[in-house]
Parts: structure tokens; C-alpha cells; sequence
């Protein structure tokens, strides 16, 4: 019987290791799934590169993975906001890396990577400093540079419901980014809101498919991630 839900945060995190590139859900503070950052925390991995739209908030989250210096490079497509001051202050420092990506090219980036395409050419970034170093060439008259697909060691989504074969679906702006990097995770863990039985969720509006989720661990909202 297939059953991917898992009882514990350390079962959810088993065989996380340093020097992962974590692919982060969420659109600020929107389905971001925190519980599972704080589950990464307690496993003491190092030296990660994350991979999220922006560059976390206040000390929850991300920021907090980061404040405790375990983040090595951060790839993201805005990070500067009012309340992203602890990166700022270890960019500042020199004490993390950063790439930046516009953000339909870095949710394309994903996108690739779960569809098993190993590269694009996008007109986004030609003639700036994001296209230096890559190739660029002319398609139908317009020039285009070359993307690589971004794929991440593990993923971490929030997901609105799911069930014990990880069929998932998201509410409302919780969708962003979770989708696209569920499909791109080596491994790729679920935090859900709600879980449900098989057959509960309407094929028509199952957003990822169960094949791409190897864990799926109960988190409601507002309750501790332990």
C-alpha cells in the first residue's frame, strides 16, 4: 500500500545532508513552509544553497536558517525587502553568496528541471549582467540566452491538502512557487494544512500529482512543527 505520510519531522528530513541546494516554496510569507525550515534547522545541515523567490523575513523561516550560518549561497529573485535584514547583513559582510534571477526565468529554471529539459534560451537578461559569461544567440531575429534547468537535492512545499499517495492541491497565492519545485526535488517533502482520504480530492484539481512527492507530514496551520 502506498503511504507517504510520515509521523515525524526527523523521518520527513531523513537523509538531508550539508551541501544540499534546498528548493524553497513560497512567495514572501505566503506558503512557506516554515515547519519544515525549522525541521531542517534541528538536523544541523551546513553549507546549503537555497533556492526561494526572496530572501526571507524577520527571523522565522529562512531568515532564521540563515542568521544560524548554514546557508553558503542564496539563489533568489528579490533579495531586498524591508524586512530581509539578516541577509543584508551577511551579504554585507561577505558571508553569503548571492545569484540573482529574474523570477518567471528562475520559475522556468524549475520548470525545466521536473520536465527533464537540461536548458532554454530566454530573451530575459540579454545585454544585462545576468548574461554575461553565458551563450547567447539569435532565434527568429531576437537575441536569446542560454538558462540551465534548476534542480534541488530536496524540496519544501506547503501544500494545502494531500493524501497518503501525495496527490497535493494549494489555496489560493499559497500555490507560487510550491508546484514548480515539487516537480524538482530529488527528494521532495510536503508540510500539509490538511490531510485527506484518497479519493476526497477531485482528479480535476489535483495541482501535483502524488509521483512526484516521496514525503507528506501533517503540519496545521498555526501548530508547532514538533
Amino acid at each position: 500500500m502506498i503511504n507517504k505520510i510520515v509521523q515525524t519531522m526527523a523521518d520527513a528530513m531523513a537523509g538531508v545532508k550539508d551541501g544540499a541546494v534546498v528548493l524553497l516554496g513560497g512567495f514572501g510569507a505566503v506558503g512557506q513552509p516554515n515547519a519544515l525550515i525549522d525541521a531542517l534547522i534541528e538536523t544541523g545541515v551546513k553549507d546549503l544553497t537555497v533556492v526561494a523567490n526572496n530572501a526571507g523575513g524577520g527571523k522565522i523561516g529562512l531568515a532564521a536558517l540563515m542568521e544560524l550560518r548554514r546557508v553558503r549561497r542564496l539563489v533568489c529573485s528579490f533579495p531586498r525587502s524591508a524586512t530581509s535584514t539578516i541577509f543584508e547583513e551577511l551579504f554585507r559582510a561577505g558571508e553569503i553568496e548571492l545569484e540573482i534571477v529574474p523570477q518567471g526565468t528562475m520559475a522556468e529554471r524549475i520548470r525545466a528541471a521536473g520536465a527533464g529539459v537540461g536548458a532554454f534560451f530566454t530573451p530575459t537578461g540579454v545585454g544585462t549582467k545576468m548574461a554575461e559569461g553565458k551563450e547567447v544567440r539569435e532565434i527568429n531575429g531576437r537575441k536569446m540566452v542560454l538558462e540551465h534547468a534548476l534542480r534541488g537535492d530536496i524540496a519544501l512545499v506547503e501544500a494545502w491538502r494531500a493524501d497518503r499517495w501525495g496527490n497535493l492541491d494549494f489555496k489560493l497565492s499559497g500555490r507560487n512557487f510550491n508546484p514548480v519545485m515539487a516537480t524538482a526535488g530529488d527528494i521532495t517533502i510536503i508540510q500539509a494544512q490538511h490531510i485527506v482520504e484518497l479519493g476526497e480530492m477531485n482528479p480535476e484539481h489535483i495541482v501535483t500529482p502524488g509521483i512526484f512527492v516521496d514525503r507528506v507530514i501533517h503540519v496545521p496551520y498555526g501548530d508547532p512543527p514538533f
